[in-house]
């Protein structure tokens, strides 16, 4: 009889089709499919609720994929992942473990714990990378250095060869005993919120939604690079939560894309690699998950304004395209690409909060949130991480509005107040009179907050 085999999912690889991991077990023996809540590894970077929402119903949506093929999701509730193993083991006599790399450095470390402790118990750890489109630490500058800026990696990305096929799904061979499983409930995932009903009519976690928003996407990607910065249409892929939990791989969004739009598909591959640049940078300088890649700003004079911080939050900082976007972000647990930097910028360099309290607030809230882009991102907008937008680029709130929801349907959708304005008037709200209207005034005066960043900035360059 064929060894039994585990087959380790983490959260970021929740899919049967196109998993190497899957495939590699396959071949060695009977495979025994497992998912781990390991609290105690996840360290300070544990899943916000929005993401324990959408891990909950995701591994619900992996078990009866694993269902559909003759295999069987098992959860475990465990202090730490080695701990859960090698339970495990022992209960089955598995003779290997497969999963997949991880760029995080928390889940780096328990990847080392498991492998000490397997080979102790002369177990066979297998991790494939799967979850970049080029393996972590293979991207490296002609001094052998990481990349810290993203055109030459792009550049250098480009010519690799293309991504490889995506796998099928395997022939696998079942367990003939099943250890026992948690329930999904008794794994404590899912936050008890009233703000989740927006959450669950946005999106459906899972593979067969990530392949179906993938297939819809597809029919507009070839307008992907005139759209792709209007908040106001459905412009952008919405496939960002899909990948972070793994139940859409990158090489499959890659094939995707080349599919249903040839070379018209560029634009957006490159937003894909911008995904992969964040998770190369991250894997080559973990500290940036809360200290920033330029040293220099560690001396930066952010304000420690929490009642502004909570304005913020809150969309009520009374410019509507970054109210707009935070309420979007609390409804739907996703905030469109460009308003994102808007309202990040609005914080630290209108508000000059700094950005570990966006990054937090982020982590918390977007159902897609990976730790590698959150940190590059909130790092490019502050002006202190790789590849940088330069600390004086100020985005405007307001003409950036004006340019990129030029009738306000987009703040109109979102801020309820402003229904009755178009155009330029929703986006300057403070200058039309409507009786009754509860909307707040600008919290502060953005070209004066200009000024005050920029002083604050010339301070700490060297």
């Amino acid at each position: 009889m064929s060894p039994a085999v585990i087959l380790w999912y983490r959260g970021h690889d929740l899919r049967v089709n196109d998993n190497e991991a899957l495939s590699a077990a396959a071949q060695r023996g009977r495979v025994l499919p497992v998912y781990l809540h390991a609290p105690a590894d996840e360290g300070p970077w544990a899943p916000g609720a929005a993401a324990r929402w959408w891990l909950h119903r995701s591994l619900q949506a992996l078990a009866e994929q694993l269902g559909a093929v003759g295999l069987r999701l098992i959860l475990r509730r465990a202090e730490h992942a080695v701990d859960g193993l090698l339970t495990l083991l022992e209960e089955s006599g598995a003779t290997a473990v497969y999963t997949h790399r991880r760029s995080e450095p928390e889940a780096a470390a328990v990847e080392a714990a498991v492998a000490q402790a397997l080979a102790n118990k002369g177990v066979g750890f297998h991790l494939v990378q799967a979850h970049t489109l080029a393996p972590l630490g293979a991207m490296r500058t002609l001094e052998g250095n990481p990349y810290r800026v993203f055109t030459p990696f792009y550049r250098s990305l480009m010519r690799r060869d293309e991504p490889a096929e995506p796998l099928p799904v395997p022939d696998v061979q079942p367990m003939t005993t099943w250890p026992a499983s948690d329930t999904i409930e008794q794994l404590g995932l899912d936050p008890q919120h009233e703000w989740t009903s927006g959450l669950a009519h946005a999106w459906t976690p899972g593979e067969r939604g990530a392949l179906q928003r993938l297939q819809t996407f597809g029919q507009y990607l070839g307008d992907y690079s005139q759209q792709r910065d209007r908040p106001d249409t459905d412009g952008t892929s919405c496939l960002s939560p899909h990948l972070r939990f793994g139940e859409l791989s990158p090489r499959q969004a890659w094939h995707g894309a080349r599919i249903a739009a040839g070379l018209q598909a560029e634009p957006w591959l490159r937003q894909l690699a911008w995904r992969d640049f964040g998770h190369h940078l991250l894997h080559a300088y973990p500290h940036t998950v809360d200290r920033p890649l330029r040293e220099m700003f560690a001396a930066f004079p952010w304000s420690q304004d929490q009642r502004a911080l909570r304005i913020w939050q809150k969309g009520a900082t009374g410019f509507p395209f970054v109210d707009a976007g935070m309420r979007q972000l609390w409804h739907t647990g996703w905030m469109h690409n460009r308003v994102r930097m808007i309202a990040a910028s609005f914080l630290v360099k209108d508000l000059m909060i700094c950005w570990q309290h966006g990054a937090r607030w982020f982590w918390d809230t977007l159902v897609d949130a990976d730790l590698a882009n959150n940190t590059l991102g909130w790092q490019w907008v502050a002006g202190c991480g790789a590849d940088a937008a330069p600390y004086f680029r100020v985005f405007n709130p307001v003409t950036q509005g004006e340019k990129f929801d030029p009738n306000a349907d987009y703040v109109r959708r979102w801020v309820p107040a402003l229904r009755q304005l178009t155009g330029r008037d929703a986006h300057r709200p403070w200058r039309v009179s409507l009786p009754g209207r509860r909307y707040p005034e600008p919290m502060v005066d953005h070209a004066e907050a200009r000024i005050a960043a920029l002083a604050a900035y010339k301070e700490i360059r060297p």
